[in-house]
């Protein structure tokens, strides 16, 4: 059964009327008031309360809560597989970040000294959702207003504390499409060199939200300007500095029409490996992107995915100048439709014709059986038939499936003949 967020943000009511009604103070924190200000959906209802931990616990039983950040003040509590899970924190204060990520100790404490310890002020607002009351002791309303991420109090302290908020304030400025305070930025540059410190697991996590939305080419020049992006991916650096590369790849990730961080990375990184593309055979990796995607410890998928697309973006904006076989072979390929994307936006992005990308997304919608037809022989089948296995079974395989392909030959009698005769002339 999948989550339902509005059974969620239910249970996380319910959640605060049983605090309430136990004398406890209990309300919205965080994102999901600044989102309900937004009019936006939220699909985290975190609930900040007055009680400690073990009274939260005790109130919902312990087999229904879980103690994971119990030393944060965080109590777990669960409501099931449509209902998902209800973050309960007791209001705190943070005394020290030595690790330049999480508190040292934390103290328990009021709603208003709570607010002071948060990031931006969009984002340190309460909400009571019985009451239907703000409590904003930040001024988050009146930046919200004003379409401004700022920090709270000191930016200079807050990302000492923190920071992995540098990356977050570009990500909320980005998505959101909003400024970002002058003192914050002063900040930022001030501290871009140490977010080195944070995990590259959390730089990837904030790298994908930035380049999956469609406001992504200001969070990627924003995180040029703030110097960021010479830190996480010092490997655009020489892009950044070649004007007409930098201008055609910026104006791609804005074309891009697709949500995906793979794709954005695809066109982000592409003119990263030029030489590397030329000179390395088609089935290894692209050295600098493997680099770079190993370094943020992206997925078997993304790291893989990111390569193809860049491998054959140039066959997929020339579609209509290229031999069927090799093309079908891409459009029959999971990710061919991101391809086309990725292809799309690229052309646009140099004010060149789109004809091949159509020419492409138009020979997709083939029947099935004549854009992948079932390989007509296999290396098991040329085994049977007496060849023996070597390095040229995988050319001869290739060249019978472009003869497939190309409609010169239909059936596995035709094939075996065609296998004899090229293996004898080989």
């Amino acid at each position: 059964m999948s989550l339902d967020l509005a059974a969620t943000r239910a249970f996380s009511i319910e959640v605060i009327q049983t605090l309430k009604q136990s004398g406890f103070q209990a309300l919205w924190a965080g994102g999901c008031v600044r989102d309900l200000l937004l009019n936006r959906p939220s699909k985290d209802f975190d609930v900040a309360t007055n009680a400690t931990p073990d009274e939260v616990r005790d109130l919902f039983g312990h087999d229904r809560t879980l103690p994971i950040g119990a030393s944060f003040g965080v109590i777990t509590v669960q409501g099931g597989k449509r209902r998902g899970q209800v973050e309960v924190a007791t209001f705190r204060t943070d005394l020290g970040y030595s690790d330049g990520r999480r508190p040292d100790e934390v103290r328990f404490t009021s709603a208003e000294e709570d607010a002071q310890r948060r990031d931006f002020t969009i984002n340190g607002m309460f909400y009571d959702p019985i009451e239907e009351q703000v409590l904003d002791f930040v001024g988050g309303q009146r930046d919200l207003k004003a379409g401004l991420v700022r920090s709270i109090g000191n930016p200079f302290l807050r990302f000492e504390e923190d920071k992995l908020r540098m990356l977050r304030a570009v990500r909320f400025s980005s998505t959101f499409n909003f400024a970002l305070e002058l003192q914050t930025q002063h900040a930022i540059r001030e501290y871009a060199t140490h977010i080195s410190v944070v995990s590259a697991e959390r730089v990837a996590a904030e790298l994908r939200r930035i380049l999956a939305d469609k406001h992504r080419m200001i969070g990627v020049r924003m995180l040029r300007d703030l110097t960021l992006l010479d830190e996480i991916l010092p490997e655009v650096a020489p892009v950044v500095g070649h004007a007409l590369r930098w201008s055609e790849t910026y104006h791609g990730l804005q074309r891009l029409r697709t949500p995906d961080f793979r794709a954005a990375m695809a066109i982000l990184l592409r003119y990263t490996c030029q030489r590397d593309l030329a000179e390395t055979h088609p089935f290894k990796p692209i050295a600098p992107v493997l680099e770079v995607c190993q370094r943020l410890k992206l997925t078997n998928d993304e790291t893989k995915t990111i390569q193809w697309l860049i491998r054959h973006e140039h066959t997929v904006r020339h579609a209509d100048q290229v031999a069927w076989p090799k093309l079908q072979r891409l459009l029959i390929e999971e990710n061919a439709p991101l391809l086309i994307e990725v292809g799309r936006a690229i052309q646009t992005a140099r004010y060149n014709s789109t004809t091949g990308v159509e020419y492409a997304e138009s020979r997709m919608s083939l029947p099935e059986e004549d854009l992948n037809p079932n390989p007509l022989l296999a290396g098991t089948d040329l085994i049977e038939a007496g060849f023996k296995p070597g390095p040229r079974f995988q050319s001869l395989l290739e060249a019978i499936r472009d003869e497939q392909l190309e409609k010169r030959i239909h059936t596995t009698a035709e094939a075996l003949a065609f296998a004899k005769a090229h293996w004898n002339d080989s």
